[in-house]
């Protein structure tokens, strides 16, 4: 059986963070967007214009040996990431680094359609198949409420920015509640959250 096509959700932009107990919040990684499609051994990777990459070639078997799962349509990004876990751009772009997926969702599984469920059990179902390490697949997680804080400290560990998600979104494109982006810039400021969710952004990037 052959996986059906999808069409990535797109990524909304917004000028100001804001938290809700309704949303959860990820890093946005600096890398290229990609659908990974898993089956028969094989991983295709598809960028959002719907073109192949072909320079990945260690994903086409390295994403299958590390994904418990048969078949599987992974949404994440391509990154190279530092020592200290984040994303660089240039060496991805360069080919300099090894390169990594980092899977933040996941909209089929061994024949089950899951766009319609729920995104924080869409990303329960991406955790359990999900190596710890990996050594192509790592997965992608996730700060629940506290969306200000959390870009706070984005930048304050320079990071691209973070995106917004609705924890109960079906995966549909251009469906509201969308994906929203927040691009990161200088910002000072601490709260009583923020010991907490210091903690968090390493245990994100590792």
């Amino acid at each position: 059986m052959s996986l059906p096509k999808f069409q990535p959700m797109p990524l909304g932009r917004a000028r100001a963070p804001f938290s809700h107990s309704d949303w959860i919040y990820e890093i946005k990684w600096d890398g290229f967007r990609a659908l990974a499609y898993i089956e028969d051994g094989v991983c295709r990777l598809v960028s959002r214009k719907g073109n192949v990459f072909k320079s990945f070639p260690a994903f086409t078997v390295g994403l299958p040996d590390d994904l418990r799962a048969s078949a599987a349509v992974l949404d994440g990004e391509i990154v190279c990431l530092d020592s200290d876990g984040k994303s660089q751009f240039e060496e991805l772009l360069f080919r300099r680094g090894e390169a990594r997926f980092q899977a933040c969702d996941l909209l089929w599984c061994d024949g089950d359609d899951l766009r319609y469920v729920p995104l924080i059990e869409r990303k329960a179902r991406l955790r359990a198949i999900t190596p710890q390490r990996g050594a192509c697949l790592l997965y992608s997680g996730h700060v629940e409420r506290e969306g200000e804080e959390f870009f706070k400290l984005a930048c304050e560990h320079d990071l691209v920015g973070i995106v917004a998600k609705h924890r109960v979104s079906p995966y549909i494109p251009n469906s509201e509640p969308g994906w929203l982006r927040f691009a990161t810039r200088t910002i000072h400021s601490g709260s009583a959250a923020k010991n907490s969710l210091n903690a968090s952004v390493p245990m994100i990037l590792t």
